[in-house]
Order: structure tokens, then C-alpha cells, then sequence
């Protein structure tokens, strides 16, 4: 009997495809990847979904090209998963996969020009036309990207689909693999040991021979289970790959290609887990009571409370039932530290899983989970939930309030904190969620017994909690004594600091020199040409960019409206600050850590390792800043302008204002001293910042709270959010508001707008929100049934059918 096979493509569709199993391919399981043909010629990696006898009534399925797996490299437990995550966040199988798997493991097809068959005349072609077909008679195939260059323009396919009229060229789908295995030459002993005498005596006249003979026999005494590397044994010898290869020719090594991982050994000697305190202690038994009755437990602690220590207690317990831990955290930056910790205890335990990895590295850490052998522990952003666990006992997600956790685009646009909570209690696994501020969500959760709740009131080692300090910057600004973004108080602050041998941390949540390019005579500001957004001024590489499409231009001397040459840059970034700050410390060691800084892929690691080390005084920095680093010298933390946090537009505002002011307050005085922390503000006298004066959590909280439950906002309620996206105004305007009218039948006043965000053009495309607010008791899941329905219908007409409809289930 016929077999088939449903997979999933790794596309934006809502269904799996049907296709037949040939008989010449066999041992098909779910969970192997296949190699399909999808449409007319493009070759896809597709993964097995479900085995069956079952032909597709409505089309002949088209047969799978070629089986890529020995095993299955998805387990039955991720496919249910990422059907929760397709349903919850009304998205597709496909973009699931798509965002689970690494790109490594996908295979797809390029598209290749080749010569074609048929005769044409040459003195018929165009320039353009010519220039192809010469490249072709060179090279025999282009990519299409090189067809880009060798035309010096973007749109070549007019020039290609009059070739492929003429019969001057044919395509042909290329399959890449885009996983590459290590490879390095290894070298071997071909000589038996008996001879090993007489060798050495006839290499004596050949120094340079011998030296490399002497050390490959070193090292093989030292280490006789490691094999020896061509380049590192050339190294060793100080010699050349020339006395290695005359050693070969004479019988006495031979080279061998190995398949080797990319994945660091870590080399320093494991240490003790240290002894808990007292209140940690306390906490650690609270939490193994809470397990007991409940799958998720929050422990909130304020900073600098010890919570890593209790982290290490419960890792070291559940790899002793032979359980795997899953440790997330919000930002790649985070990793550094807490990795260096684990590994500490755990040594080589402890696989990373990042984007900040390349694609092979992702595949090797994705094989060595499905094995299962090598890390139980996997430290990660929440990309590495999507790893194919098989015995998940606990996951750790560290700083749980931040909404960096949140994917935005592509779709799947979902929460890593609410996902794995999810994957924990599929698999049977405990969840621990830390924070020294929790979202109001996670409190609430703990406070209705829906979770455990674990608090620790006091620092480590009884180090007191920082002084918060305001300093009114209207009252300074009257008197005319701030200098540029800073106050006295703060510069004072910074000096007593440095010459005690103190760091300081300055956090500025805006980066680039200078927001604003404006004329002074019109008003005039350089904008982005496909975005509503000013452009940011990067004074170290001299040009105005854009941070939402990434559109740079040289920054413009001349008012391009009214012809003045009075343009200026306003406002200041991560990068002015640190060009203002030099000159009152000229001595100190000033550094940046923003989006500009560490793009590269070692970077956090440095800055973080540079200010550990005190090679860097001053550290100044965005967002990145305020989570979870613990540097035990900085004495002083500065933030800039906390209005710009308190004024923003959107009902969450205060409470990420009090989470990021309370945070990058917790990085002053970790160790045995009081640190202080001074806030520079036109509202000293604001509620939030208050809180942040007291480090009152609770008070932060019950006030929010009575906010939200006025207004109907979360956690009283939960948010879709739909995106209305089209490059002509009028007609994204019209289809939100046609939408919007179709929404208030079913769900009346719960659906507000549609309106314009903030930024209401993004890459030439126009965007107008929706926003629906479901109130408990009404079936949410039913909810997103309609509202993909109304989609679906307003899809129909003509008019819409290019308005592009987005959801995101549970903004942040």
C-alpha cells in the first residue's frame, strides 16, 4: 500500500501538505526533515508531521525528493508545543517552525541561471542583456545576487524574463545545506612504536623534522586520548608544514581529516556550591514546599538578595535525578556573567543557546540536547525553549518582567515567559520565575495562589539597599548651573567616586549622539524617507540613521526646506553623553553599552569582562544596563532623565519606569558598601519615583493596580492587538476602519480605536492599530476564532486583499 506522509513547510500557511512516500525511500518517521518540491520548481526542508495511507482527495501529492535524517531531530513533545504556540498566538505551524528550528537544519533552494538551449542572435541583446550572457560563458552559472552586481541595480528581473523569452538562459533550483560539520587535519603515528628508535636517529640531521617529532611524542605522553592538530603541532615545533609533510612522505605520520564541534570545553577547575544564608536558606525550603502544590513558583527578591545561589542549589538537585534545566534569560548581554557562574559549579553542563551563535553552533547544540547526554543544563534566550528537550525537569527564567522576553516579528509573536511556562507543564517540569520588580501579571498570579510566592526582603550578607537621591532639574536648569546632561550634584558624585577607585554606571535610554537634526531658523528635522521617525545622529561614523529600517544618510549642512545653514543636532544619546562626560574626567576610562556597541558578536562579553576587570570607569549605557549585571565596585548609578520613561504613551508606562529606575538602582553597592543612586527628573515629587525612593514594590503595585482595574487593562483583562498594514494611506485607513466596525458588532465596547502608534510609518508601510480588550469570563480562544474570521472575510474583498492584517496576542 501507498505511504504519506503530512508535513510542515516552513511558511506562513495554514495547513500541512500531503505527499507520497516513494518506495524507494523508507524508515520515514515525524520528525525527520524531507526534501520537497512547494510550487512550481522551489525545493524546501519540510518536517514529517504524521505517517499514513491516506492520498489527498483534492490534488496528486508530488513525492518527497529525499529523506535528510537518520533519526528524528523533532520530538513528538516539541510538535505539541508549537500547536499551543500556533493556536494561542494565531499564527501557523510553519512560521513556528521556521522560528524553532535553526537555520542551520533548514535547507532551501536558490535559484541559479544557467546557459539555455536555445539559439539567439547576440547582436539582438541589449547591453544589459549582453553583460549576463558573457558572465555566463565564463562562469557557466550566476546567482541572482551576482546578476544584482554585474548590472549595478536591484531590479534585474525585467532583464532576466526577456532572456528567458529569447531561450539565452534557463533557472534551476539549487538545494543549500546550510550546516557545514568542523573539519581539521589531525595527525597520526604510522611508524610502530618498536621503530620509533631508528626514526628518531635518522631524522637527527633534520632538526626541524625532529623538533616536530618530539613534540607530537610530548604530546601524546601528556595527553594520549587527544588527538594531535596539523596547525597546533606545527605551532608547537616552531617550524612549517613543509617538515610535517616530509615526516609523511617518509611513512612515519599519517594526516586524517576529523569531524570536530565548534563547542568550548570549559577548562578551569569546578568549585564548591557556596553555603546558603540564613534568609536563603528560608527561601530555598519555601520553594521546595510551594513545589510540592504548585507547578509554578515566583521568587521575588530584591536585588543583590542571592537569588543565583538558590538558582544553583535547585540546578544541582535536578541533575541528580537525571533531569534536564532550562535557564532563560531576557537579554543576550546577561549571559556573560551567569554563565561564568554555572559553569563554575556545572563546568561543562552548561550548553549557551543564543542568536548571537552561528548557525553551525546552533545545530551542534541542538544535537547534543536531542541526545540528551552532554548539557543538561541550557542557558539561553527564549529562542532555547524550542530545543527538543526530552526530560525537562525545571526551568529558571531570570528577570521575568521584561518584555524583552516578547518577540515582536516575525509572528510567532510570542512571550518566552508565558511559552515556557507552557513547555514546563507539557513535560511535567517545575517553573521558577525570578525578579526583583515582577510584572504586575506574575504578582497578581502569586498573590490569587495561581502560583507560589518566595520573597526575599534583605541584600546578601546584609548590605544595605542603595540611597535614591532626586535632583529637580527644572530647580537647576532656573539657576542656570546643569552643565550640558548632567547636574552638580551628580558630577560630584562621579568624582568622589572615581577617586576612591569606585565605578559608576550612567543610564541614558536613547542611544546614538543626538536624536533630532533641526534647523534653527524653519524648524525643519531630518526624517527617515520610508519611516514617520527622526533620524538619530552617530557622530563616530558621521551619519543620521534610522533605528527602525535602518536607512542612513550623510548628515545635510544646508536646511533642505528653506536653504539655511543653521542646522543643528538637539537631545543627546548614549554617544553624546559619553563625548560630554570626557572632558569633566579626562582621566577616566568612559564606555558605551548599547545596540552601537555590541553588535559584534563577542561584545557583551568584553565590555562586561573590561568593567569587571576595572579596565573602564564610567559605563554608560541603555536599557542593557539595568538588568541582572552584578559588578561589585560601582558605588554610583546615575539616571539621566527619567521623565522620558514616566511620559510615555501606553498604559504600561509606570511600571517599566519603576522596573527599570528599581533595577539600575540595584546595580549600586552590591558588595559590603551602601551605594547611591541619584535620579535626575522635572518630578521629583512623581508616585513612581517615590516608590523607587523607598523600594516599595507593593505600594508600586496596589497603585497600578487599581489603574488598571479602573480602565480595564491587564491583568484584568487580556489584549489583542491588530495591525492594519499597507503602503497607500487611504487604504489602510479604510480596512482598520471597515475591521474595527465589524469587531464592535461581536465585542461592542471592548474594542477600542482603530488609531496611528506613535510611529506610524515603518519601511513605507502605513500602520493603524485595533486594540481588543477580552474581560474574564468571555472564552478568549473564541475571541481569536472571530477575529481571524472577520479577517478571513474582510480578505475577500478585492479592495483589502493586499492589506496585510497582523495579530499580537498579548502586546507588551
Amino acid at each position: 500500500m501507498m505511504a504519506y506522509a503530512d508535513l510542515i513547510l516552513p511558511l506562513p500557511l495554514a495547513n500541512t501538505f500531503t505527499y507520497e512516500i516513494p518506495e524507494k525511500i523508507s524508515d520515514v518517521e515525524k520528525g525527520m526533515r524531507v526534501v520537497v518540491q512547494f510550487g512550481a520548481k522551489k525545493l524546501y526542508t519540510a518536517l514529517v508531521y504524521e505517517v499514513h495511507q491516506n492520498a489527498p482527495d483534492k490534488y496528486r501529492a508530488k513525492p518527497i525528493l529525499a529523506v535528510l535524517d537518520d533519526y528524528p531531530v523533532v520530538v513528538s513533545s516539541q510538535f505539541s508545543f508549537w500547536e499551543w504556540i500556533a493556536a494561542y498566538y494565531c499564527c501557523h505551524l510553519g512560521e513556528v517552525m521556521q522560528a524553532a528550528l535553526p537555520s542551520g537544519l533548514k535547507l532551501s533552494s536558490e535559484t541559479i541561471i544557467i546557459p539555455g538551449e536555445s539559439n539567439f542572435k547576440p547582436d539582438e541583446l541589449t547591453d544589459k542583456e549582453y553583460l549576463i550572457i558573457e558572465a555566463l560563458q565564463q562562469q557557466n552559472k550566476l546567482e541572482l545576487i551576482e546578476v544584482a552586481k554585474i548590472l549595478d541595480q536591484k531590479t534585474i528581473f525585467p532583464v532576466i524574463n526577456s532572456l528567458l523569452d529569447r531561450g539565452a538562459i534557463a533557472l534551476l533550483e539549487e538545494l543549500n545545506d546550510k550546516y557545514k560539520p568542523k573539519i581539521v587535519r589531525t595527525v597520526h603515528l604510522a611508524t610502530k612504536e618498536e621503530q620509533l628508535s631508528e626514526v628518531i636517529e635518522k631524522t637527527q640531521k633534520a632538526p626541524k623534522q625532529l623538533a616536530v617529532l618530539q613534540s607530537y611524542l610530548q604530546q601524546k605522553s601528556k595527553h594520549p586520548e587527544q588527538s594531535v592538530k596539523t596547525a597546533d603541532l606545527v605551532r608547537w615545533a616552531s617550524t612549517t608544514h613543509q617538515s610535517l609533510n616530509a615526516l609523511v612522505k617518509k611513512g612515519v605520520f599519517s594526516i586524517e581529516e576529523e569531524i570536530i564541534g565548534r563547542l568550548e570545553n570549559y577548562k578551569n577547575p569546578i568549585e564548591e556550591e557556596k553555603e546558603l544564608s540564613v534568609a536563603q536558606s528560608t527561601a530555598y525550603q519555601s520553594i521546595q514546599n510551594s513545589f510540592k502544590e504548585k507547578d509554578v513558583v515566583l521568587l521575588h527578591g530584591v536585588t543583590s538578595s542571592g537569588k543565583t545561589e538558590i538558582y544553583v542549589k535547585l540546578i544541582k538537585e535536578t541533575i541528580a535525578k537525571g533531569e534536564q534545566i532550562l535557564f532563560l534569560l531576557p537579554e543576550i548581554a546577561l549571559t556573560t556573567q551567569i554563565i561564568n557562574r554555572l559553569r563554575k559549579y556545572f563546568g561543562d553542563q552548561v550548553g549557551v543557546y543564543h542568536s548571537k551563535f552561528n548557525q553551525n553552533e546552533r545545530v551542534e547544540v541542538w544535537n547534543e540536547v536531542l541526545k540528551g547526554n552532554r548539557f543538561p543544563i541550557i542557558l539561553g534566550a527564549r529562542s532555547a525553549m524550542f530545543l527538543p528537550f526530552t526530560k525537562l525537569g525545571l526551568v529558571i527564567i531570570d528577570e521575568e518582567h521584561e518584555t524583552t522576553f516578547k518577540q515582536h516579528h516575525p509572528a510567532p509573536r510570542y512571550n518566552g515567559r508565558d511559552a515556557a511556562v507552557v513547555l514546563a507543564k507539557s513535560q511535567g517540569a517545575k517553573v521558577l520565575l525570578g525578579s526583583a520588580t515582577p510584572s504586575l501579571e506574575s504578582y497578581t498570579n502569586a498573590h490569587n495562589g495561581k502560583y507560589g510566592l518566595v520573597e526575599l526582603h534583605e541584600r546578601f550578607g546584609g548590605v544595605e539597599m542603595p540611597e535614591v537621591e532626586t535632583v529637580d532639574i527644572k530647580y537647576v536648569r532656573h539657576r542656570k548651573q546643569m552643565k550640558g546632561a548632567f547636574s552638580p550634584y551628580l558630577l560630584e558624585n562621579i568624582q568622589q567616586a572615581l577617586d576612591k577607585g569606585e565605578q559608576i554606571i550612567l543610564f541614558q535610554n536613547r542611544r546614538g549622539f543626538a536624536p533630532i537634526s533641526e534647523c534653527k531658523d524653519c524648524g525643519w528635522t531630518a526624517k527617515c524617507r520610508s519611516c514617520d521617525v527622526s533620524l538619530t545622529y552617530h557622530k563616530k561614523i558621521d551619519l543620521l540613521k534610522c533605528h527602525y529600517c535602518g536607512y542612513s544618510e550623510a548628515p545635510l549642512k544646508k536646511c533642505s526646506s528653506c536653504g539655511s545653514l543653521e542646522v543643528s543636532v538637539k537631545g543627546v544619546g548614549t554617544e553624546k553623553i559619553a563625548e560630554d562626560l570626557q572632558p569633566f574626567f579626562p582621566d577616566a576610562a568612559i564606555h558605551r553599552m548599547d545596540l552601537d556597541t555590541t553588535s559584534r558578536k563577542h561584545a557583551h562579553q568584553e565590555i562586561i569582562s573590561a568593567f569587571e576587570d576595572k579596565r573602564i570607569d564610567i559605563l554608560i549605557g541603555t536599557q542593557m544596563v539595568t538588568k541582572g549585571l552584578d559588578f561589585d565596585n560601582v558605588s554610583v548609578v546615575g539616571v539621566l532623565n527619567a521623565d522620558s520613561m514616566l511620559n510615555f504613551p501606553d498604559f504600561r508606562s509606570f511600571e517599566r519606569a519603576y522596573q527599570l529606575m528599581a533595577q539600575v538602582s540595584g546595580r549600586a553597592g552590591r558588595k559590603k558598601k551602601r551605594g547611591k543612586v541619584i535620579i535626575q527628573t522635572y518630578s521629583p515629587d512623581n508616585d513612581i519615583i517615590e516608590a523607587v525612593k523607598k523600594n516599595d514594590y507593593r505600594g508600586m503595585f496596589k497603585a497600578e493596580m487599581s489603574e488598571r482595574k479602573n480602565f480595564s487593562y491587564p491583568p484584568y483583562c487580556k489584549l489583542i492587538k491588530v495591525t492594519a498594514m499597507h503602503k497607500d494611506y487611504q487604504l489602510t485607513n479604510y480596512a482598520a476602519r471597515d475591521l474595527a466596525i465589524i469587531m464592535r458588532q461581536q465585542f461592542g465596547k471592548n474594542v477600542l480605536g482603530p488609531e496611528y502608534p506613535t510611529v506610524a510609518r515603518i519601511k513605507n508601510k502605513f500602520l493603524k492599530h485595533i486594540l481588543l480588550k477580552i474581560e474574564g469570563g468571555s472564552s478568549a480562544q473564541q475571541a481569536k476564532n472571530q477575529l481571524q474570521y472577520f479577517i478571513e472575510q474582510l480578505d475577500k474583498n478585492k479592495e483589502y486583499k493586499s492589506v496585510r492584517f497582523i495579530l499580537d496576542v498579548d502586546p507588551v
